[in-house]
């Protein structure tokens, strides 16, 4: 008997869930939980015992049609975490909706850093990414995402398929930030002057916290070739956003700001990740 094809559509379900504390001067990885293709490799201490680096590993290099990503983060009081990747994670051309759930829980006197690499967006993906961020008392924050629509290496536009996320960050339960962005492929929003202004990549920094007229100012006098960005300082929390002609130069743009706020904002100089440069 030949049964629908829809039946027998893929998936591939993963799921990781991590904790942090601090025990002394150290902050430790307490929990580690991964369900299918979703790691993170040895945790790091390139500045020392206080701040632990994870990079999140999804061995399969791509999400399908079907796939869910359900990745959660919980720094404990007074921990420092950062977490990044190792490259760009690339979303299909599919017949069905691929999602991504991402959670990140931040407690009082301690710093998160969510710093991944670009998220490539193919002609034809069904992307659906949902961001929830919970800050407790006077936790810190500093998070990027860099999306881009299409490959224009390959003279391929984002002329179909649709790229949709969501994203909400929580102070105390107070609502921050509230975000919902839907773009689908061969929009006119995606040329429109009010609209992307035929860039293929769009990047976003918040970080928590205010910085004064000055280091706004140096921020943004910020030059990079092919990038277009500005910066708003709103009630504990400033944001960036950019236009850019290819992922690396949004990416530069950001690395950019952090090297400014870092230290500014929390207190230790910029130090990029060795594995930004493999």
């Amino acid at each position: 008997m030949n049964l629908p094809a829809a039946l027998f559509t893929p998936s591939w379900p993963a799921e990781l869930e991590l904790a942090y504390a601090r025990h002394g001067e150290r902050t430790t990885p307490v929990r580690r939980r991964h369900l299918g293709p979703l790691r993170v490799q040895k945790h790091l201490y390139a500045e020392g015992p206080e701040v632990c680096q994870h990079i999140i590993v999804h061995p399969p290099g791509g999400i399908a049609g079907g796939d869910r990503l359900d990745i959660s983060a919980h720094a404990g009081e007074r921990t420092w975490v950062q977490l990044t990747s190792p490259g760009a994670a690339k979303w299909y051309r599919a017949a069905g909706v691929a999602r991504q759930d991402l959670r990140l829980r931040v407690e009082a006197g301690a710093t998160l850093e969510w710093l991944p690499q670009e998220t490539i967006v193919y002609a034809g993906a069904q992307a659906e990414l949902r961001t929830q961020i919970e800050l407790h008392g006077d936790a810190r924050l500093l998070y990027w995402d860099i999306v881009a629509l299409g490959r224009p290496a390959a003279d391929e536009r984002f002329a179909s398929g649709h790229f949709q996320a969501a994203l909400d960050v929580r102070r105390d339960g107070r609502l921050l930030w509230h975000e919902r962005q839907r773009v689908s492929g061969g929009d006119g929003l995606l040329d429109s002057p009010i609209g992307l202004n035929g860039q293929p990549v769009f990047a976003t920094l918040l970080v928590s916290g205010e910085v004064d007229s000055d280091l706004l100012e140096r921020c943004r006098e910020l030059k990079i070739e092919g990038v277009r960005g500005d910066l708003s300082q709103l009630a504990g929390l400033l944001v960036a956003r950019c236009l850019a002609s290819e992922a690396l130069k949004a990416r530069a743009w950001l690395i950019e700001l952090w090297r400014l706020l870092r230290p500014a904002l929390l207190g230790r100089e910029a130090v990029p990740p060795r594995i930004w440069n493999t």
